[in-house]
């Protein structure tokens, strides 16, 4: 069901501290608490034991300790210590999995440690680079990551659930260009000579005629970057007013997911009132997406297994991307059964 082979976000790093929490990532229970140094580890939170999850202990040092009848954990996730015996069985270990701190996020490899690779990390640097303003959220959905692929895969809906702050109705009026590279599938869109969106002409302090742009990138199996923007009508996307939106998608099981959400922006930097602007408005377009694809994961799940999504030209990232997730599970699939 889940691509493993993969970097999910966890938390932010702000969530994570001396005190243990717990995260479900593709129905894998984890525990997150920091080392003494301040390093970032996960665990499998559930004691070997008798099952108790270990993110109900508490942090020893660069240890976890389960609540329940003592068991010390490292971070490698073997068990050093049990107060009533001595001897400690082989089997008294949890799972370790990697992890990468990267501009305010925790990243967790939730597949075979050995396959871990960093340089697979995206690319999130506007968040923590000074000549960008960044407003965060984060969303618990309850609806399966999926939908929330396919919603920032085709952005026409903003033509309708968007209207009073990014949403406007040339939107669909416009295609899209597809384009896929390896695991990436990029889905652009050029509206030229229109009017920025309510949200934008408020906190960009424009009118007239622009060009608008948007280019997601969906890095197969839970990120997308969003580049989009604003510019004179004619000139290069570079000269304009720039969005960098970054989406990462975490699923927790088949009908739920993490949505954590960061809008980085090269206008109005020092603005506070524009920052606070975007604080209001683009909770208000997660509230949207949040109710519209809740709503669908009501419909989907009456709808009869025969029965398939009626894709149209728009959708054609959709149709990219379920290709490379299908082919993603397919390898895994395949390395798992030799």
């Amino acid at each position: 069901m889940f691509v493993l082979d993969a970097w999910y976000v966890a938390a932010w790093s702000t969530e994570v501290s001396r005190e243990p929490v717990r995260r479900v990532i593709c129905e894998l229970p984890m525990v997150l608490y920091r080392r003494t140094d301040g390093t970032a580890v996960a665990l499998t939170d559930r004691c070997p034991h008798r099952g108790s999850p270990l993110s109900a202990g508490r942090v020893v040092g660069d240890l976890i300790e389960c609540g329940y009848h003592g068991f010390q954990f490292d971070c490698s996730g073997a068990c050093v210590r049990i107060p009533a015996q001595e001897i400690i069985p082989r089997r008294a270990r949890v799972h370790a999995y990697p992890v990468v701190e990267q501009d305010g996020w925790i990243w967790v490899w939730t597949g075979a440690a050995e396959r871990a690779d960093e340089s697979k990390v995206p690319d999130t640097h506007w968040m923590s680079d000074p000549g960008w303003a960044t407003v965060t959220h984060s969303y618990h959905f309850a609806c399966r990551a999926e939908l929330i692929h396919d919603n920032l895969l085709d952005l026409t809906h903003e033509s309708f659930i968007h209207l009073s702050t990014v949403g406007d109705d040339y939107i669909y009026e416009h295609g899209v260009e597809v384009q896929v590279d390896g695991d990436i599938v990029s889905v652009d869109r050029l509206m030229p000579g229109v009017e920025a969106p309510p949200l934008y002409a408020r906190t960009m302090q424009t009118q007239g005629l622009y060009d608008r742009f948007h280019c997601t990138e969906f890095h197969a199996p839970s990120f997308h970057a969003l580049h989009s923007g604003i510019t004179g009508q004619g000139r290069p996307r570079e000269e304009g007013f720039l969005i960098k939106v970054m989406n990462a998608i975490t699923p927790i099981d088949a009908h739920s997911a993490w949505y954590f959400y960061a809008f980085s922006r090269n206008f109005g930097v020092d603005q506070d009132w524009a920052t606070q602007e975007l604080v209001s408005g683009l909770a208000t377009v997660l509230d949207e997406d949040k109710a519209a694809l809740e709503w669908q994961e009501i419909g989907l799940q009456s709808r009869p297994s025969h029965e398939s999504d009626v894709l149209i030209a728009q959708d054609a990232g959709i149709a990219k991307a379920r290709k490379v997730m299908a082919r993603l599970l397919a390898a895994e699939r395949a390395v798992a059964a030799t």
